[in-house]
């Protein structure tokens, strides 16, 4: 299974990189992992409801670029649904069983995903009602995955 993360901006704390390659070194055990960044946009700090639509567009551009006809693609929306981590392992699992050789991940950037990012998406997923920030959500994302592994896997993996 490829797995690809894409995700909007740049992670700028050592420790959250440093988080994030840990993952992504215990993840290459059970698939090949991507990561794809791209360039976010500055956002004026009292920025009107136009520009914030002008930037989610702008940034929707570059991530349905690197979207690939054949992959399932699941966008980060805090209106997705929120499953358990068995219930992300079975849907993986299930995936594959059912010939999806790619999963696309989408986190969006502070303002949150363009509306035809979450149109393209196969699945909105939720990891709460809350935001979070996009940096942290990569190791947020990035763990749930190597768990949801560990679980299809049968392997012992921390509570």
């Amino acid at each position: 299974m490829k797995i690809t993360l894409i995700t909007v901006g740049k992670v700028k704390e050592r420790y959250l990189r440093d988080a994030i390659d840990e993952y992504s070194k215990r993840l290459g055990r059970y698939c090949k992992l991507d990561i794809v960044q791209v360039n976010d946009e500055k956002t004026p700090e009292h920025a009107s409801a136009t520009e914030e639509l002008q930037i989610k567009e702008r940034e929707g551009e570059r991530i349905l670029h690197h979207i690939h006809p054949d992959a399932y693609v699941v966008a980060l929306a805090i209106e997705g649904k929120m499953l358990t981590s068995e219930q992300l392992a079975e849907k993986i699992a299930d995936l594959g069983l059912h010939g999806t050789s790619h999963i696309q991940l989408i986190i969006g950037g502070s303002l949150g995903l363009d509306p035809r990012v979450l149109k393209r998406a196969d699945m909105l997923l939720s990891f709460s009602r809350m935001t979070f920030p996009h940096q942290l959500m990569r190791v947020i994302l990035l763990e749930q995955i190597y768990r949801a592994y560990k679980i299809n896997a049968h392997e012992p993996y921390h509570k």
